[in-house]
């Protein structure tokens, strides 16, 4: 079916037709090639030219650049339906007919005060709602807030995500057992994608065959899989979940290093976390990626000068003492801490899994990849594809952070609260 302005027009999958009339609450979930993302950027388009003046926000819970966010889906929009001429492209921005904007911003950097900044715009289009936290969604909910007037609809939320759990936020407010009022909510997958590319089809095929396990969530929209038997459940992720960190005592990078060079173990781990003035562990930042091992290096030391880390904590087993010779031509007098593994990675990480169902850790925003791994490692071992090098790397910093509580817990499995009770430290290096 199509959709058009008095300027233009637009094929539209039937799947999406619920979401061309106004609603105060618009969500679109499925699997991958499903033409979400791709769905609201052109209304995003139609909209600015239906409405001179409209004002919309782009927003996912951490954007670090640009380059995450729909700006350049959007940018290709106006290409493609023909009216570039009608949007100024800006590098931050872009204005829209009518003296209107397009902004793009990550949540993780709003505060209260900051958002009501947003106040008098039109939409808010959440791309990756999955990641969107709880305290996110219950700032941008009441800001996004005009009513409609005779010309003009009223302000509008979008949400756009592939589901991990039905813990997440957006999941609760929008596929839970009562949807908010003037709420309209759509499925979409591969198959109801007219516009589905046969080069995507390939992959998809691919993966049905050699990533079964994951097939589901990927291309059809289910929740993300969690192993049986996991020592971590996303649950306990997400009610642990904070907006900020405290005021830091000690921060450590730390680095599970990658094996080899071939697929599903060539990445490399590096995992930033602290101990906070209140004495609990943060997950701050996940910089993990593939690449060389100079590559992997420049990363962690560029991570460890953005925190303003006390250490750098490297795995040396299969060969990685190189590492720290390299990471000290990188930054000379780099403090480099060693860990040599003795135990399977599974084992190393139950202390840590406990630190968690004891309230002790918590995730500073959403980190997909880290967590996922996280709800895949089980007490019998990994259970997910590859290396779960960022979940091996976040186990030695809190190691190192944690050493009396993670050595304690590993024979008894005590309160862990117990040792600062008594006045011990639990932090290392303290």
């Amino acid at each position: 079916m199509s959709t058009s302005s008095s300027t233009l027009r637009i094929e539209t999958a039937r799947v999406f037709a619920p979401l061309l009339a106004p609603a105060r609450y618009k969500g679109g979930h499925g699997g991958r090639g499903s033409g979400k993302s791709h769905h609201f950027a052109e209304q995003a388009v139609s909209r600015c030219i239906l409405y001179p003046r409209t004002r919309i926000v782009c927003v996912r819970e951490v954007q670090k650049s640009l380059r995450e966010s729909v700006k350049l889906l959007i940018e290709d929009k106006t290409r493609v339906l023909g009216v570039g001429g009608m949007f100024e492209i800006r590098d931050q921005f872009i204005r829209t007919p009518g003296g209107g904007i397009i902004l793009f911003q990550g949540m993780q950097d709003h505060t209260a005060e900051s958002i009501k900044s947003l106040e008098d715009f039109d939409v808010a289009y959440v791309e990756e709602a999955q990641t969107l936290t709880q305290r996110s969604l219950e700032m941008l909910r009441p800001t996004i807030r005009k009513d409609a007037t005779k010309d003009r609809p009223g302000s509008e939320l979008w949400f756009s995500w592939n589901p991990r759990s039905a813990t997440d936020p957006v999941d609760q407010l929008l596929r839970g057992m009562t949807l908010p009022p003037d709420a309209v909510v759509v499925k979409s997958n591969y198959c109801d994608n007219p516009f589905f590319p046969k080069v995507l089809d390939e992959e998809r095929q691919f993966d049905k065959t050699n990533d079964p396990a994951r097939y589901a969530h990927t291309w059809l929209g289910e929740y993300e899989p969690m192993a049986i038997g996991a020592i971590w459940d996303r649950q306990t992720i997400h009610e642990g979940r904070r907006s900020e960190p405290p005021d830091m005592e000690r921060i450590v990078v730390s680095i599970d290093p990658a094996v080899t060079n071939e697929k599903g173990s060539d990445e490399h781990g590096i995992i930033v976390g602290g101990v906070g003035a209140d004495g609990r562990g943060y997950v701050l930042d996940d910089v993990s990626r593939h690449g060389s091992p100079h590559e992997c290096c420049v990363r962690a030391v560029s991570a460890f000068d953005l925190w303003e880390a006390d250490a750098v904590v490297v795995e040396v087993n299969n060969g990685g003492d190189w590492l720290e010779s390299l990471l000290r031509v990188i930054k000379p007098g780099l403090p480099v801490i060693k860990v040599r593994a003795s135990r399977g990675k599974h084992v190393r990480a139950e202390p840590i899994s406990g630190l968690y169902r004891q309230g002790i850790v918590s995730h500073v925003g959403a980190f997909p990849e880290l967590e996922s791994q996280m709800c895949l490692m089980t007490a019998g071992g990994y259970e997910g594809d590859g290396s779960p090098d960022r979940v091996d790397a976040m186990v030695w910093g809190f190691t190192e952070l944690f050493p009396a509580l993670t050595t304690k817990m590993q024979y008894d499995d005590p309160d862990p609260w117990e040792y600062l009770r008594e006045g011990r430290s639990a932090v290392g290096g303290y």
